[in-house]
């Protein structure tokens, strides 16, 4: 099955939290490509990863409120719900406090509405960054070891949808992303930076050679969601999922890989 077939398949409506966002935007941009039934949310508009999108399918709207999040349910009565809303992920994203009312004390406001719902499927994006120090390609089983307040509240996260799923049966998934790249990518990450440079024949200021990251393309990880939707089996309700590519790349991979499309000289190393 291909991903148009796999996209027609999803049961509608279908709501993309955090739609203004880099996973987000791209996801919704995807599945409006071939269904009106979709809808993304964003705190603000305009949007910049949201221009050229019909106003109808984009919902401004603060989720923090709770009689706002009753009104979007009701309004969009979602049959699967792709929730890619975050905070903390970016170095200036600092408030302890918004990071945990953001991204747990919504999705525990939301998972509690939407258990006395008949939905699909609701699949969560999660974080490489709940397995904190222990960042060795670790398996779906390794206990976390959090290092942020970010990754506190992911771990919280997954635990909640844990119980939600095993004990009241919300069919239910949280997707642990690795270092996703592509499209509508903030300007001020590896990539995009990357690029910017080597058009100009020179690198970015790297980090130190040796530290890795497992690069996953966007296109990759929204297909990732639309699957967890379509196929999550009634044993797997509330568990999490590594998604990324399982190759390891060193910073000095990335720069060797650089030069060779972009013939850039080593003296700007």
């Amino acid at each position: 099955m291909d991903l148009d077939q796999k996209i027609r398949r999803l049961q509608g409506p279908i709501l993309v939290l955090g739609g203004s966002g880099f996973i987000g935007a791209n996801l919704l941009r995807q599945l409006l490509k071939l269904r009106e039934d979709v809808f993304g949310t964003t705190s603000r508009f305009p949007a910049w990863r949201l221009e050229g999108l019909s106003e109808k399918n984009v919902i401004v709207v603060d989720l923090l409120v709770d009689s706002n999040l009753d009104f979007l349910i009701d309004k969009t009565k979602p049959g699967t719900i792709f929730n890619c809303v975050a905070f903390g992920a970016y170095s200036f994203e600092k408030d302890s406090q918004l990071i945990y009312q953001t991204n747990f004390n919504l999705t525990a406001k939301l998972l509690e509405r939407l258990a006395s719902r008949q939905i699909s499927c609701y699949v969560h994006a999660g974080s490489s960054s709940e397995y904190g120090d222990k960042s060795a390609g670790p398996s779906e089983t390794e206990l976390p070891a959090p290092n942020s307040d970010y990754a506190v509240s992911k771990i919280a996260c997954a635990n909640l949808l844990y119980f939600y799923g095993k004990k009241k049966q919300l069919p239910c998934a949280n997707l642990r992303l690795y270092s996703v790249y592509g499209p509508l990518e903030d300007s001020s990450r590896l990539t995009p930076n990357l690029i910017r440079c080597g058009l100009e024949s020179k690198y970015p200021n790297f980090v130190s050679p040796d530290i890795s990251r497992d690069f996953v393309y966007i296109e990759d990880v929204c297909e990732a969601f639309i699957d967890t939707a379509l196929n999550l089996k009634k044993e797997d309700y509330g568990e999490s999922f590594n998604i990324g590519s399982s190759q390891k790349m060193t910073i000095s991979d990335v720069a060797i890989f650089a030069s060779k499309i972009f013939n850039i000289s080593k003296r700007h190393l």
